[in-house]
């Protein structure tokens, strides 16, 4: 409406309820922000954590057919391994079968992978001696092949303790990769490549789910 003058008013007349209206619509907006801030992932039903103490990787050259397997002993005498897959604090997270049955799904088919590679994750510390065996599973070439493992400590930082190539020769064969000590607070205190079986340990007994033929000493891997 126009003013006596013609002109028209330089303001709209006081609206209260559009006012309390606008001002109710932006608490609830703050308070849904408020809301987003304080839910933490971690509060969620049915999360798992991952957190991992260190990472012990085995790999052998891509596409090689050869079976290579991954042993890893804690402090307690608990073995990871593929018919343990959990022991202790110990997983294992990677079971690679070289060219036996390695392949990946995609879109409902099966894609052979070329990664030839397993891995251990230590999630808790145990102070003590841990030991990294690798085992020649199945020597399908009859040739050599070399593996490479690697040790990393992953808190508070990523740091390389180990990393190392050993030569597997024929099926059976059994080394030593690494032999490293903790302390109670997770520290590395030495690191040696002394050998010790831990394949002996299923001959000599059924630990660990292990599946060797006593009177014969073949390991015996099920599906």
């Amino acid at each position: 409406m126009m003013d006596d003058f013609g002109l028209y008013p330089r303001e709209e007349p006081f609206d209260p309820l559009g006012v309390m209206l606008f001002k109710a619509l932006q608490v609830v907006a703050f308070l849904f922000f408020l809301a987003l801030l304080a839910v933490s992932p971690d509060a969620k039903d049915g999360k798992i954590d991952s957190k991992a103490e260190f990472m012990i990787t085995l790999d052998w050259p891509d596409n090689h057919p050869d079976d290579l397997d991954l042993f890893v002993q804690d402090p307690a005498g608990n073995i990871a391994w593929y018919r343990h897959r959990e022991a202790g604090f110990l997983t294992l997270d990677r079971d690679d079968r070289g060219g036996a049955n390695d392949f990946i799904m995609v879109n409902g088919k099966k894609i052979a992978s070329p990664i030839r590679e397993e891995i251990v994750t230590v999630r808790g510390i145990v102070a003590g001696e841990y030991t990294v065996n690798i085992s020649h599973f199945v020597a399908t070439t009859g040739e050599p092949v070399q593996a490479n493992v690697k040790v990393q400590k992953l808190n508070p930082t990523a740091q390389v303790i180990f990393d190392n190539k050993l030569t597997l020769d024929h099926t059976g064969d059994e080394k030593t990769a690494v032999r490293f000590r903790l302390d109670a607070e997770g520290k590395v205190v030495t690191v040696d490549q002394r050998p010790k079986s831990l394949l002996e340990t299923f001959r000599s007994s059924w630990r660990n789910g292990g599946d060797v033929d006593p009177k014969t000493g073949v390991r015996v891997r099920r599906e």
